[in-house]
């Protein structure tokens, strides 16, 4: 089992910055990838960003040149550093890890840290 803890999230006003943490525990299999996703009210899911473990990184249209995600595998631990964030940034943000065990796609997930974005 891999346990996933987010923090950071917080009420922010637009144009202001956050600073998002995922500190991953337990039998963390080699070769992940970490990444944020996030879900606002009777919205679906979405990807906001992964990172590989060799550094690879995605991340959707809406937040790229605001959006940067990074890693420490030291730590293995995954970190989101939102700029200029919008209103429409509003959501619970979830820290996923996902990777092949055994040919199997196993994925684990956080319990999300709600981010608010208002004046």
């Amino acid at each position: 089992q891999v346990q996933l803890v987010e923090s950071g999230g917080a009420l922010v006003q637009p144009g202001g910055s956050l600073r998002l943490s995922c500190a991953a525990s337990g039998s963390i299999f080699p070769g992940n990838t970490m990444g944020w996703y996030r879900q606002a009210p009777g919205k679906q899911r979405e990807l906001v960003a992964t990172i590989s473990r060799g550094g690879s990184t995605n991340s959707a249209d809406s937040v790229k040149g605001r959006f940067t995600i990074s890693r420490d595998n030291a730590l293995n631990t995954v970190y989101l550093q939102m700029n200029s964030l919008k209103p429409e940034d509003t959501s619970i943000y979830y820290c996923n890890l996902r990777g092949l065990v055994a040919g199997n796609l196993i994925s684990y997930w956080g319990q999300g840290t709600q981010v608010t974005v208002s004046s």
